[in-house]
């Protein structure tokens, strides 16, 4: 018998297709039109989440019988306030630059809905390793969107991907820029993270129609 269940493979791979809590859930989508003009940023975001709640769902779950029903939400915030604490630190040890782009963000991480929301619906009811490949799933699923959505983002917009031109030189007009492209600058502004996430349901949707409210 395999490492994980066919039930236990199914919580890491429906958060990356049909239930993206995302696309599906419509869950952290604050991060998802703020840090996604970079596709470094988007990265690092999404291993910031899939940290946190990997090890803040496993952490909650073994905590679940002896939290206060009352001071539940309370204990939530604790947990994940010091894992967001870790991850901030880290970053700004490691990748100081980044760090001042996403401060704001990390630490609206520990209100992230995606994160609050897993730990209420699933590790409070489920046991570590469950727990754990749920946050994983989850997380990987948030981490998806967030690339799909900073390749085109930062491609389209700046001609770039992690910084690297890949369309030509534009001052140079070099590459594609000597066809007479030119980098889209909306590409940048947030309300186009909105739409590009907007199209991605479109083509969920489209694949699949079960997700087609009525």
């Amino acid at each position: 018998m395999g490492l994980l269940s066919k039930k236990d493979t199914k919580l890491i791979t429906d958060p990356l297709a049909d239930n993206n809590p995302i696309t599906i859930q419509v869950l952290g989508i604050c991060s998802a039109l703020a840090i996604t003009a970079e596709l470094k940023a988007s990265l690092v975001m999404g291993v910031a989440v899939l940290f946190v709640l990997g090890v803040g769902n496993v952490v909650i779950s073994l905590m679940r019988n002896i939290i206060p029903s009352k001071i539940r939400i309370i204990v939530q915030l604790i947990v994940v306030a010091s894992l967001v604490i870790i991850v901030d630190q880290v970053l700004k040890a490691y990748a100081y630059e980044l760090s001042k782009t996403l401060a704001v963000f990390v630490g609206l991480i520990i209100t992230n809905c995606i994160i609050m929301g897993r730990f209420e619906a699933f590790a409070l009811a489920n046991g570590p390793w469950k727990s754990f490949l749920d946050g994983i799933g989850n997380a990987l699923g948030y981490a998806v969107i967030l690339l799909i959505v900073g390749f085109f983002r930062e491609l389209l917009g700046s001609g770039t991907l992690f910084g690297i031109p890949v369309l030509g030189d534009p001052i140079e007009k070099t590459g594609l820029y000597s066809t007479g492209y030119e980098n889209n600058g909306f590409m940048l502004m947030p309300p186009m993270a909105l739409i590009v996430v907007g199209l991605i349901i479109w083509v969920q949707r489209s694949r699949n129609k079960a997700l087609i409210e009525d």
